[in-house]
């Protein structure tokens, strides 16, 4: 009995130094730079917010936190790196849909694990997704479009960023029969560039990436992927008004590695409540085109990322898509 006593003292007493280890990690931190991982080349959507969270965490936590564009794979390349580094509050991700909604089902073969990989913290804003064609093409809506490309099968080309764009676009090749090649990029601003300039015949990007372009006649709208118009181009239809049953859209949030102490991590979300309700934030996201909601915490975070997974892992199925990342 004094020796199961001893054992269960024992262990009493490493718990306790455990939970005051966990609580004083969470109050010591951050006493050094953070690191926050952009998984796409800089001057889209996702590099613009991580820049817009990076600017004002520092403010709310007191250190430097550096952006660091590690484009590649989808996102993939920047989700790896993130899932392996030490799961101390010091190297985030800011996770995409892409990321982790999509790559699982494009790449049965990821490097990571979307759900085991990462601790979500919260999502940082969301935005449809647009279908634009370049200025001189003469396509005003979907059904022009449609009636050019099935006079031209396999001579048109789309450009799309990332996994979402992919996926909606193809789901819009199938739903209507028409033969447009995909054109892969790194990244929102190379894939914008290729269609203002010509090289694609059609960009499938989120409204956020496209809108400055939009606003200055370089490219023109198709359509919108949400379940009704957006205010940031209120005179554009939905793909759904215009005949095709599909609503998508793209989200950013903030994920820190499996492991990570849940006082850090609770830390990162109180500090990103106070960001997500700054008004000075609030301005500058919907600047660029991202829309907003209050701060949704850890465990509904999840719960969303998880019906996602589960949503677009179907549809990728059904599509029989693949990439390999």
């Amino acid at each position: 009995m004094k020796g199961n006593r001893r054992w269960m003292s024992a262990c009493s007493i490493l718990a306790l130094c455990m939970a005051s280890g966990v609580a004083a990690a969470g109050q010591d931190y951050p006493s050094k730079p953070i690191s926050l991982i952009v998984g796409f080349a800089p001057g889209g959507g996702n590099d613009v917010m991580g820049r817009l969270v990076a600017e004002h965490l520092r403010a709310e936590l007191g250190q430097p936190v550096v952006v660091e564009n590690k484009a590649g794979a989808d996102g993939a390349i920047a989700a790896q790196f993130v899932a392996k580094a030490s799961p101390d509050g010091y190297t985030l991700l800011s996770g995409s849909s892409g990321m982790m909604a999509y790559n699982p089902g494009l790449n049965p073969a990821l490097s990571y694990d979307p759900v085991k990989d990462f601790v979500p913290i919260t999502m940082i804003g969301y935005s449809q997704l647009l279908f634009s064609v370049p200025q001189n093409l003469p396509v005003h809506s979907l059904a022009d479009l449609i009636k050019l490309a099935k006079s031209k099968p396999g001579q048109l080309f789309y450009g799309s960023p990332s996994s979402p764009h992919q996926v909606a676009f193809e789901a819009f090749k199938q739903k209507t029969g028409v033969d447009i090649q995909q054109v892969p990029y790194k990244g929102s601003g190379p894939a914008i560039l290729a269609a203002a300039s010509g090289d694609v015949q059609v960009l499938v990007s989120s409204i956020s990436d496209a809108l400055a372009h939009i606003r200055s006649g370089k490219l023109r709208a198709l359509a919108v992927t949400g379940k009704e118009r957006s205010g940031f181009v209120p005179d554009v239809p939905t793909v759904i008004e215009q005949g095709i049953d599909f609503e998508s859209s793209s989200w950013i949030g903030l994920y820190a590695p499996a492991g990570t102490p849940p006082a850090v991590t609770e830390r990162l979300y109180q500090a990103m409540v106070k960001v997500l309700q700054a008004d000075s934030f609030k301005e500058r996201v919907v600047a660029v085109g991202y829309e907003m909601m209050p701060a949704m915490p850890p465990a509904e975070f999840a719960a969303f990322q998880d019906e996602e997974l589960t949503r677009w892992t179907k549809v990728i199925k059904e599509l029989k898509l693949q990439r390999n990342n």
